[in-house]
């Protein structure tokens, strides 16, 4: 997932919780887990079972992300394994870095290759990453005004590239909160406070062993036959799909990642079906960079 909104909305407080919404961890992803961050020393028995969480800082360097040294070491991305890696400020990382996480988000694991030693770490994590619509952050802003020039934009957005950004599946646009919703004061009255985590939790939880029980693996593990056989595409959703690829000129990797979100969102609404609306509502969750320029 890939959060895009100004300075302050909240892109980094989302990500914090992100972990808490995730299914509860099996026992093997327990023990892989605890497995990785015993290699480093970071194993501490209090967190057994509980999802990492890794959020290094964008100035980390890219053996600290990936893994490295000698003999080898798994680096954050590994250490993340069945949990939540949060980058914040995405496009401050260096390019090496970005770029090493092209393998990891197809695979789930991280191949290091160094003149003496190989390894092979496991690497499968939820990317949250979050950043600013452009260097000064208020593209698109209702209320401020962008000082940034076109060119300018163009060149902070272009730090990710097209194949990196594939890899994402949802794309993110984080509004700014007003002032008065966040004080609860409008017209003297309660806003709606959302639902608790532990609540979605249900949901997700619920989505998830949907899709375990109909195909024996989470819905972004599916590829090739196994999409085709599982997808259950309504007909006009099948004509949707086939529309948009065409119109927004997706490559074969967008166009299976849009399929397996949709997949989701029916499995969320306990739809054995995927329709058309579940497509709509995946194809809304791609690229937002460039709103409002």
């Amino acid at each position: 997932m890939l959060l895009v909104g100004p300075p302050g909305a909240g892109k980094s407080m989302l990500a914090q919780r992100f972990a808490s919404l995730l299914p509860a961890m099996t026992a093997d992803e327990a023990l892989a887990s605890a497995a990785v961050a015993s290699l480093v020393g970071r194993f501490y028995p209090a967190r057994y079972g509980v999802r990492p969480f890794a959020a290094p800082h964008h100035t980390a360097s890219a053996v600290a992300l990936v893994g490295g040294g000698s003999p080898p070491k798994p680096g954050e991305i590994s250490l993340a394994h069945h949990g939540v890696l949060f980058l914040d400020e995405f496009p401050e990382f260096s390019r090496a870095s970005l770029e090493a996480l092209r393998e990891p988000l197809e695979t789930g694991l991280i191949r290091i290759a160094r003149a003496a030693h190989q390894a092979e770490f496991p690497a499968q994590f939820q990317l949250i990453a979050a950043m600013n619509p452009c260097p000064c952050g208020f593209l698109g802003h209702p209320t401020k005004a962008c000082r940034d020039t076109p060119d300018q934009v163009s060149r902070y957005q272009g730090k990710l590239s097209g194949p990196l950004l594939d890899r994402i599946d949802l794309h993110i646009n984080v509004q700014a909160v007003p002032p008065e919703q966040l004080l609860n004061t409008k017209s003297g009255e309660q806003h709606d406070q959302g639902e608790d985590s532990h609540v979605i939790q249900q949901r997700v939880e619920a989505a998830h062993q949907l899709a375990m029980s109909r195909q024996g693996s989470a819905n972004n593990l599916l590829i090739g036959e196994l999409l085709n056989t599982h997808m259950q595409l309504a007909h006009d959703a099948k004509a949707f799909v086939q529309q948009a690829a065409t119109k927004l000129q997706w490559s074969a990797r967008r166009m299976h990642r849009v399929m397996r979100v949709a997949r989701t969102i029916a499995d969320l609404e306990h739809s054995p079906q995927v329709a058309s609306v579940h497509v709509a509502e995946a194809v809304q969750y791609q690229r937002v960079l460039g709103v409002g320029h």
